[in-house]
């Protein structure tokens, strides 16, 4: 049972860092960009959009699917950052090991 005692306890210390790691994440951000810089997605590690920058440039009003498919790729590669930015975190504190609904 001693050993069980200490898995628990180890599986406590985890949940522990693995909360404040979380708390840590949701204030870090990454920055993506499409268009060469025309479209600007900050997204945090809670994969949130923090701010979308769009330069007066690429506002066309007749070409208004050009600037939703910058939009688009632009938040869907800040997402893809912050994904891999939490991944990275998580392997940190799990060294490298694949918990089931945390990766």
């Amino acid at each position: 049972m001693k050993g069980m005692g200490n898995m628990m306890k180890q599986a406590q210390q985890l949940q522990s860092k693995m909360m404040k790691l979380q708390e840590e994440l949701a204030e870090k951000t990454v920055e993506a960009s499409a268009g060469g810089g025309m479209v600007t997605v900050v997204a945090n590690g809670k994969q949130q959009i923090v701010s979308i920058k769009i330069e007066k440039e690429v506002v066309d009003p007749e070409d208004v699917e050009m600037l939703e498919d910058l939009v688009l790729a632009a938040v869907n590669d800040g997402l893809n950052k912050s994904q891999e930015m939490v991944s990275g975190e998580m392997a940190k504190l799990t060294g490298g090991m694949k918990i089931p609904g945390l990766m």
